[in-house]
């Protein structure tokens, strides 16, 4: 996966709770095993009509949060099914960091793992991350990673936690292959040593 260090750009506004798993991305896409193509299915039921026009007063299908890098969402974001097709939805859109007061933790989980950052910060500094998102163009967000610290577009900012293993993983592009790939030439000594050892193994 891609490496997350800093992310810089507009701020989606999403002042929703309990945004399920369906709601992110229906199960009528979840057919596929590529992480390809998914973002323009991202939240469908709120983008789209059901003759498949876009609904404009849904905040992704405004300027310029058609191009959004962030996302400001309500509490419990990612509740329902366990599906991985919600964080890769997301990062095929272009997010590749949601921020809330709570997560469900599966959902949370699968983020770390695909590369997209989930933020959990008080409702306070929500609400505040809130309104500069609704500035639009006007109102840049950056997120550093290796700071651990959001920067607002007046220059405040809100330092946030995150687990440094976790932490690790994304400032390296790590997902769960990458980190056995790690590991790799200790188990080539491991399997060239068996190899003399207990040949018929092979």
């Amino acid at each position: 996966m891609d490496k997350f260090t800093s992310l810089r750009g507009v701020a989606a506004p999403l002042p929703m709770i309990n945004v399920d798993t369906d709601a992110i991305i229906p199960k009528q896409f979840l057919k596929t095993l590529t992480r390809k193509g998914l973002g323009k299915h991202l939240f469908t039921e709120m983008r789209y009509a059901d003759d498949g026009s876009e609904i404009p007063d849904f905040v992704l299908n405004k300027e310029p949060y058609r191009k959004a890098a962030i996302l400001v969402a309500g509490e419990n974001f990612g509740c329902g099914s366990s599906r991985e097709h919600a964080p890769w939805s997301l990062l095929d859109f272009g997010i590749r960091c949601v921020i809330a007061p709570s997560f469900a933790d599966i959902f949370f989980n699968n983020c770390l793992k695909n590369g997209v950052l989930p933020i959990v910060l008080p409702q306070e500094q929500i609400d505040a991350l809130m309104e500069d998102a609704e500035k639009g163009a006007n109102a840049i967000v950056t997120v550093d990673l290796e700071s651990q610290e959001i920067t607002r577009p007046d220059g405040q900012t809100i330092a946030f936690e995150v687990d440094s293993f976790r932490k690790h993983c994304l400032l390296n592009g790590l997902d769960d292959v990458g980190l056995t790939m790690e590991k790799a030439a200790t188990v080539d000594t491991y399997e060239n040593r068996q190899k003399v050892e207990q040949p018929w193994l092979y």
